[in-house]
């Protein structure tokens, strides 16, 4: 408890001041030989990655690097692709960034930007409609999410496995397989939202709902939807007043911002809890499908995984959220709308997602480039 009324003590001091040279944000000189980390890369953040991915320290190391190349390959691969593109993502195994082509005769161009190249069936633009005809449908709860695979080549829906023979269920996929090449995977639980109840001392608070600052923008910050509607006010983890929502949409969307005010600032960190040094936040480059990717949260605090999917649609009992990246990072109850970052990159907000940070899960993000363009908003980077 001490250690984290420290941290938010560290946060409100950030946000206060509008400083961020004092609160450690380099990791300590080491007294033990250790090898320094790459440039840019806590020691903190590649011990999240050897927790939580289990990677070693020169595994972590090679694909942070090697996802760094491989969001810088993508668009030039995608204009290399034209009209086969199928998709891309990230491969592990051999640290490369995998592009989906179903025209052999592309495969060269695509080759040459860097990409290894899978050929396929199905391009991206038939995938993609497939998706949004399934959009189009009303979705019972015991369906949780879909979303376009392009490793698989397929449109990806995913039913809870306890009502998989609801009978609304098996219509609804039934009729999702009219609309293109579908297939079904099962998943352990409904997907919900983290927001909850009022707790002391954590980073912002509207009416009796905790939740999490996702990153500053300048005159603000960004968070989920779900949190609160425009014009609701919101106080910090010290109960002072912060400033209101701005604007706020959900479903359909889970994105929101708060305007700060009254003596608070921006600055562009995101809070590492004592497991990482806090983060420096420097762009929003989207990862890609197969990256790593952490989560700051203020009930589970920091925890990393990976890019699952994106542009997943989420069926949440209060309706159906458009656009969403999904991942294998764990979160729990106020953790909503905090940051989800790909090395020093801005990801998104979260959103909601199943599981718990003790038997693990899956959760979703509301990208942050969506959010910065609805709102005509700035990220505050470094």
């Amino acid at each position: 408890m001490r250690r984290t009324v420290v941290t938010r003590t560290g946060l409100s001091a950030l946000l206060l001041l509008g400083t961020w040279a004092a609160v450690g944000l380099a990791p300590a000189a080491a007294a033990s030989p250790t090898p320094a980390p790459a440039p840019g890369v806590s020691a903190g953040l590649l011990s999240a990655m050897r927790e939580d991915l289990g990677l070693t320290e020169s595994q972590a190391k090679a694909r942070l690097a090697a996802e760094k190349t491989a969001t810088a390959v993508e668009g030039k691969a995608r204009r290399a692709a034209g009209s086969s593109y199928g998709g891309s993502w990230f491969d592990a195994a051999d640290g490369t960034l995998a592009v989906a082509v179903t025209d052999e005769q592309k495969a060269d161009a695509v080759r040459a930007t860097g990409a290894t190249v899978r050929i396929v069936k199905h391009s991206a633009r038939q995938l993609d409609a497939a998706k949004s005809r399934i959009d189009a449908l009303d979705a019972p709860d015991g369906v949780s999410s879909w979303h376009v695979d392009p490793k698989a080549n397929q449109v990806v829906v995913n039913v809870v496995a306890g009502q998989k023979s609801d009978n609304d269920v098996r219509d609804f996929v039934a009729r999702a397989r009219q609309t293109g090449p579908v297939t079904v995977k099962e998943t352990a639980e409904a997907p919900r939202t983290f927001a909850a109840g009022t707790v002391g001392g954590d980073p912002y608070y509207t009416g009796n709902v905790r939740c999490s600052i996702g990153f500053s923008v300048y005159g603000g910050f960004v968070t989920a939807g779900h949190c609160g509607q425009a014009g609701a006010s919101v106080s910090g983890w010290d109960g002072s007043y912060i400033g209101n929502f701005q604007g706020s949409s959900f479903p359909g969307d889970d994105y929101a911002w708060v305007n700060v005010g009254s003596g608070w600032w921006t600055v562009p960190v995101v809070l590492g809890w004592g497991a990482v040094p806090d983060q420096l936040v420097r762009g929003s480059a989207v990862a890609p499908i197969g990256a790593s990717i952490c989560r700051s949260g203020s009930t589970s605090h920091w925890h990393c995984g990976n890019v699952l999917a994106t542009n997943e649609t989420v069926n949440y009992s209060q309706g159906a959220v458009y656009q969403m990246t999904k991942t294998s990072v764990c979160a729990e109850p106020g953790d909503s709308g905090g940051s989800f970052l790909s090395g020093d990159q801005a990801q998104g907000v979260t959103s909601g997602g199943w599981g718990n940070c003790s038997s693990g899960g899956e959760t979703w993000h509301q990208p942050i480039n969506e959010i910065l363009g609805r709102y005509g908003l700035t990220l505050h980077t470094a």
